[in-house]
């Protein structure tokens, strides 16, 4: 079986380092928010070229917090993506506020600017775009959107790590940014974490109450808060691993540029484009485009009409294969007092029905990528949609 995501490879890398760091941690007794926790969030910032980066418990908690920082509460309205995964949403509802979707431009995943400004509202209090599988969304547009209306931006970064627009990190354009540790993210750590990334000061000062239960000082809290702070051992772990980060962003890069050479003979899928300033375009082994926009490919995510045949068929040859997302977060139950409809976001609607993720990690040997591209035009072989090479 060629697994999804292979998690173990990685540790069995980096073996000695991470064992002796954990053990270093253990001997100490410094667990919660110590040494390798504050280095981590100055190498973190460092990383991502803004002035502050506040390590939390998770993604989700990210989120829920940044959007607290930012004001946004009960009856306000924040502008988001419905194909992404639904802590995006599960946020904004936590803190009171409402949902309003806006259909995604099918060639990237993301969320078509070109109908963003119609969804503002006297109550609209923020825009939260999803940089969706490791790709930057069109920030220009969103930028100058939220500018000329006065509205904050905060940016979903939980699969995009690394990925830049036009030399900013993305998780730095918007007034904050959210970053997930999840095990299998980019930079994954052996849990549940996160980050808050921001250059504004108040953001800052705020979230890093909240995440104290409320207080600045110990057992004196001036509002109701939450326990979400990164321990010692996860964040020794994460320091670790950051130093590669670039690296095995290379490496999906690269291998996303072999599944477009492997696959581009297939009629009947869509492979993931790249947004370029001059338009869309395909990556191709050892090509290095001259490209401000830089995606990291958390997931490579193809389109057919034919899914559930190259599903089938990959099943059966024992190739990791996933479906992000199968229902759009619009169709979703916990989200049926929105009262949205089928067919009201076409372009999510029928990327559900056909959004494919094939295996990509730094790890990916050239013999399991051929196993799985060779699979993926096996699925199609018997309708002969395979052209001549």
């Amino acid at each position: 079986m060629i697994s999804l995501c292979e998690l173990k490879q990685q540790y069995l890398a980096l073996k000695s380092e991470i064992d002796a760091a954990m053990q270093e941690v253990a001997a100490s007794g410094n667990y919660i928010l110590g040494p390798n926790v504050k280095a981590f969030e100055h190498e973190m910032a460092k990383y991502c070229g803004c002035e502050f980066a506040i390590s939390l418990n998770r993604g989700t908690d990210a989120l829920y917090l940044a959007l607290r920082a930012l004001g946004v509460s009960l009856g306000d309205e924040v502008i988001t993506t419905p194909f992404t995964f639904v802590a995006t949403t599960e946020a904004i509802g936590l803190v009171g506020a409402k949902p309003i979707f806006v259909d995604i431009d099918p060639r990237t995943f993301n969320i078509d600017t070109s109908q963003l400004e119609d969804a503002i509202t006297s109550r609209t209090k923020a825009i939260l775009p999803v940089h969706l599988y490791g790709q930057p969304c069109e920030m220009d547009t969103i930028v100058e959107i939220a500018n000329r209306h006065e509205i904050d931006l905060l940016e979903d970064c939980a699969q995009a790590l690394g990925a830049s627009y036009r030399e900013h990190k993305v998780g730095t354009i918007g007034r904050a940014g959210c970053l997930s540790f999840f095990p299998s993210k980019n930079l994954g750590c052996f849990g549940d974490d996160g980050m808050v990334l921001t250059n504004d000061p108040e953001v800052y000062e705020r979230v890093e109450l909240l995440r104290r239960h409320g207080g600045k000082v110990k057992y004196h809290h001036e509002e109701l808060g939450i326990n979400s702070r990164l321990d010692e051992l996860q964040a020794a772990i994460l320091r670790i691993k950051l130093k590669h980060l670039d690296t095995w962003n290379e490496k999906r890069r690269y291998h996303s540029s072999n599944y477009n050479q492997g696959l581009a003979a297939l009629e009947g899928i869509d492979c993931p484009l790249e947004i370029l300033p001059t338009g869309m375009l395909q990556r191709t082994p050892n090509e290095k485009l001259n490209s401000l926009i830089e995606p990291v490919y958390h997931q490579y995510t193809i389109k057919t009409e034919h899914r559930e045949r190259v599903i089938s068929h990959l099943n059966i040859m024992n190739v990791g294969n996933a479906t992000y997302y199968p229902i759009p977060l619009h169709l979703q139950q916990v989200h049926a007092d929105l009262g949205y409809r089928p067919g009201d976001f076409p372009c999510a609607e029928q990327t559900a029905l056909q959004c494919l993720s094939l295996l990509i990690y730094p790890e990916l040997t050239p013999e399991d990528q051929q196993q799985v591209i060779t699979a993926v035009r096996e699925s199609f072989s018997d309708n002969s949609i395979v052209s001549a090479a």
